[in-house]
């Protein structure tokens, strides 16, 4: 069975998605990489809303990076956290979208922890 990548990872992050569902005490924290930026969002499945979303696009990381790197992939977590703590999340659980965890999804995972969230 010949797939491309985009199908290979689409099948991946389905057997991922039928394990990992946030609830409302812990909310499932959602990453999609790009080829040139980075995004986390943090989702309520119940409802199906998106409660808090950070990118390397984020206006409050205007300056601070430069270029699609690990070092911006660990600020967006970071930014992410913040914007979470002031909503007043601490607990989520982490889906890693069909990549693996390594480089820039595994140093986004990474500052968010910094930041203060608990996976």
């Amino acid at each position: 069975m010949s797939k491309n990548v985009k199908e290979a990872r689409e099948y991946r992050k389905g057997r991922i998605r039928k394990k990992v569902h946030g609830t409302p005490e812990r909310l499932r924290l959602s990453v999609y990489r790009g080829n040139t930026n980075i995004y986390g969002q943090i989702i309520d499945d119940t409802k199906g809303v998106t409660l808090v979303a950070a990118s390397s696009l984020s206006p409050e990381l205007k300056g601070k990076v430069k270029g699609f790197t690990v070092e911006t992939a660990k600020q967006v977590g970071e930014l992410l956290a913040q914007k979470a703590k002031e909503a007043g999340i601490e607990h989520v659980v982490f889906d890693r979208g069909g990549y693996r965890y390594h480089g820039k999804v595994k140093a986004l995972s990474e500052g968010a922890r910094s930041g203060g969230l608990k996976f």
